[in-house]
């Protein structure tokens, strides 16, 4: 998920994931290298940590074994809460898609070998031909791919599923076929041009033959073999499509299928016995059995897991982030700092956010970005742990990223900088409004941290706690009157060309350009790029213009995220998936069936 809009949700104390693409951790690794070293190696040298695509062979199965790994047993998941949709095609969070994997396929997946990531072909042959300057694009399928009961999933399976994207319910899933295959500015328009599956057949998807699909864009789209693993490219058969239904118990294309959902209490996998290794270079099917469970407070599952009481010691979770009130204690302990599994959330930044519409002066949002205490904001979150300090507004992981620091500050702030800026500014503010989610404590000390920050150069912020249920619809209104808040950013893809265009031009709606960003310049290039079919000059295009925007103080660039997950002593392969940034569910094991 991964714009400035409710799809990448505030995330206040940095407790839930979404990501793409860094290296990452496995247990017990990913702590000491931050606390240590002072950060991850990509943040400190600018080196670029991104996706490669990978050949048709690379896009063979059977995907490369975890060392160590066995078959047999049942692996335990316990997390805080169920799954808002299961259904592929309304699919729109980092982890829901890493979990997903279990039971789902795509057109293209991630392949990750030691915590690097490959695009590779998942159901089709490799990542994909284009042709046309980009505007064609052809997939074909593997053969003996198949459903859980047995039928071959055929392109036809692949093409109703991407339409399903067009049907009234999906508003919230990604919207990028839609507005894609017809050349459209926003998925509203594109449902007028071609109104989802009931309509009958969507005319820029051909299926020639039961193995092949041809995508035909109006436009050049350099990104398509990216776009192509998200889950709405997922298959759907129509004599399966349960409508509502679908989204408790999807039909299986992975290793696994779903025998139970209860919502909000549990959800049991067992073996798809037709699911075939030697077609899939992503998952593996090593456990019997994969029981979810929802509701406990992860605190307390956390302290049975690290104890290894009742049964912890195969239970993992795949979801939450170890609570802040006993991080410390395992730390100390090394038979439970074994058992923490940290690595970088990828292509996430955490930011705070500047509403340009309300604070207009930009000598002003240049004295925010001064008066923002970074330090003293990731202590009360946790640390070094959640995350190292970032100057960009994208993350090392996209293709193309360079690092800069267009207005260096000391990590404690700068209040005389500051002041010289409000000094120059045309219309000082007396007072700011900052919103934030009330989910924790953490959250209002965040708040009291920046009141006295902001109190030092003679600004009033006035804090307005909000419950989380709220929190997106009240902040993105385009008349909310809130200046700041704090949340995450990021993109859907390891390249940039979801970032700035569908967040910072003028023309989109407060739900995606949430903090109304206005630059008539910016806009024009924007609209220049979007027409480059080679996918590297698009993405150094949208990286160089990065740097334009940022001149514009239109956020404040926070953290480049990372995250804490813990497993018990007999769950094994657990590591954090570069792309999704949770602990990577395709590839665990019981060490002791």
């Amino acid at each position: 998920m991964a714009r400035i809009s409710p799809r990448t949700a505030a995330v206040p104390a940095l407790a839930t994931a979404v990501a793409l693409l860094v290296c990452s951790c496995s247990a017990g690794a990913g702590a000491d290298a931050g606390e240590k070293q002072g950060g991850t190696a990509a943040a400190r040298s600018g080196q670029r940590l991104t996706a490669t695509l990978g050949t048709a062979d690379d896009s063979r199965g059977p995907a490369p074994a975890v060392p160590g790994a066995r078959r047999g047993g049942t692996v335990k998941v316990a997390n805080l809460k169920d799954y808002s949709h299961l259904d592929p095609q309304k699919i729109y969070a980092g982890e829901g898609y890493s979990t997903s994997l279990l039971w789902g396929r795509q057109l293209t997946q991630y392949q990750v070998v030691d915590g690097k990531p490959k695009l590779v072909g998942d159901l089709a042959t490799d990542t994909g031909t284009p042709s046309d300057g980009g505007r064609t694009w052809t997939y074909r399928l593997k053969d003996g791919v198949a459903w859980e009961d047995g039928q071959p999933i055929t392109s036809e399976h692949v093409k109703y599923g991407i339409e399903r994207t067009f049907a009234p319910g999906f508003e919230l899933g990604p919207t990028y076929w839609p507005e894609w295959l017809t050349g459209s500015e926003d998925r509203t328009a594109a449902v007028k041009k071609y109104g989802g599956p009931g309509d009958g057949d969507l005319d820029a998807i051909e299926t020639p033959d039961a193995q092949t699909l041809v995508f035909r864009f109006p436009r050049p789209q350099s990104d398509v073999p990216y776009m192509a693993a998200q889950s709405s490219s997922s298959p759907v058969r129509k004599d399966k499509d349960t409508g509502t239904g679908y989204d408790v118990k999807p039909f299986a294309t992975g290793p696994y299928k779903i025998v139970e959902h209860r919502q909000n209490q549990s959800l049991t996998l067992e073996r798809n016995p037709h699911w075939k290794p030697e077609t899939d270079p992503i998952r593996h099917q090593y456990a019997d059995r994969f029981e979810f469970t929802f509701g406990k407070k992860i605190l307390n599952t956390a302290q049975e897991v690290l104890s290894g009481r009742g049964d912890g010691a195969g239970t993992v979770t795949t979801k939450s982030e170890l609570p802040p009130e006993i991080y410390a204690e395992a730390r100390r302990d090394p038979g439970k700092r074994e058992l923490l599994v940290a690595g970088s959330q990828g292509a996430y930044t955490n930011d705070l956010y500047i509403k340009n519409s309300r604070v207009t002066d930009p000598e002003v949002r240049k004295a925010i970005h001064y008066l923002f205490p970074r330090e003293q904001a990731r202590q009360v979150l946790g640390g070094p742990r959640v995350g190292d300090f970032a100057t960009t507004l994208s993350s090392p992981a996209v293709v193309g990223w360079k690092k800069y620091d267009l207005y260096p500050v000391r990590p404690a702030g700068d209040i005389e900088k500051a002041k010289e800026h409000l000094a120059r500014a045309k219309d000082r503010p007396r007072s700011l409004t900052y919103a934030y989610e009330t989910e924790s404590p953490q959250d209002d000390r965040l708040a009291q941290v920046l009141v006295d920050a902001f109190a030092k150069a003679g600004i009033q912020l006035v804090t307005k706690p909000l419950e989380p249920a709220a929190f997106t619809s009240e902040v993105f209104r385009g008349d909310a009157p809130y200046d700041l808040w704090i949340s995450t950013n990021s993109v859907d893809w390891p390249t940039p060309s979801t970032l700035l265009p569908d967040s910072y031009h003028s023309k989109l709606d407060a739900l995606a350009n949430g903090i109304r960003y206005a630059n008539p310049a910016v806009d024009k290039e924007l609209e220049r790029i979007a027409g480059i079919g080679d996918a590297r000059q698009k993405a150094d295009a949208l990286i160089d213009l990065e740097r334009t925007v940022m001149k514009d103080v239109p956020v404040v660039p926070f953290l480049y995220t990372s995250v804490t997950q813990f497993r018990g002593k007999n769950i094994g392969g657990a590591a954090i998936h570069p792309i999704y940034g949770s602990i990577a569910a395709a590839d665990l094991y019981v060490k002791k069936p």
